[in-house]
């Protein structure tokens, strides 16, 4: 579960478009006709490169409330 975030500049809780770097291990199965099937991915390391506001379009007000472990 991703952290939570909150817009200070329009109070928009819910709706953030947020950019991540992501390292990834993954376990592809290829069927015999070629068809690609990813049966397992661990994330290696993830970084928070960017958030933006989805409702007034601006990253310079959004917070981050939380890490989203608890509740």
């Amino acid at each position: 579960m991703g952290a939570r975030y909150r817009c200070s500049a329009c109070g928009n809780l819910t709706r953030f478009d947020v950019t991540l770097r992501r390292r990834t291990r993954a376990f592809h199965h290829y069927s015999l006709g070629g068809e690609l099937v990813v049966e397992h991915e661990d994330v290696l390391a993830e970084e928070v490169e960017d958030v933006a506001c989805r409702w007034c379009g601006t990253g310079r007000g959004v917070e981050q409330l939380g890490d989203g472990t608890s509740r």
